[in-house]
């Protein structure tokens, strides 16, 4: 299939290293992506643009940026968005992980459940906000927009 992402560089530019439970987040989210997603560009100009891509996240002058590349590293464009219309939701996602955390080292399983489903929720209205903010510019499924999203709180950990 062409409309994939076959591989994924985070740009973190030196920020704050994140916990190891941040770490492990952004693993499993680089792997589940790679291993399923669906992510088109938009043709544009009557082209029609095709994958699989090469995508790059990173932060520039408070901006998220996608560096899409070809599989052959041939750049196929760069989205930059606005950090603006996730600020709280990456807000709330981090305090909601923490909690979760913090639950499964010392909680009863039934009270865990609770808070990955407030997590779960939290997650999936990130996700819906970067699909709508690339929307035109690239169609993915609600998988993929989650596994980006989670990328893009990493990205933002510690500021």
């Amino acid at each position: 299939m062409t409309d994939r992402i076959i591989a994924i560089d985070i740009d973190d530019g030196g920020r704050v290293p994140p916990t190891p439970d941040i770490e492990q987040e952004r693993r499993v989210a680089i792997l589940d992506l790679l291993e399923d997603n669906r992510f088109r560009l938009v043709p544009r100009d009557g082209g029609a643009a095709q994958g699989p891509w090469r995508l790059s996240l990173g932060l520039r002058d408070r901006r998220l940026v996608l560096a899409i590349h070809s599989a052959e590293g041939q750049p196929a464009g760069e989205i930059h968005l606005s950090l603006g219309p996730f600020r709280q939701v990456v807000k709330d996602y981090f305090r909601i992980c923490e909690s979760y955390y913090d639950a499964i080292r010392r909680l009863p399983p039934s009270q865990i459940e609770t808070i990955d489903m407030a997590r779960r929720g939290i997650h999936n209205e990130g996700a819906r906000i970067l699909q709508e903010r690339l929307e035109g510019k690239v169609e993915m499924d609600q998988d993929t927009a989650r596994r980006l999203f989670t990328l893009v709180c990493v990205l933002q950990w510690g500021e």
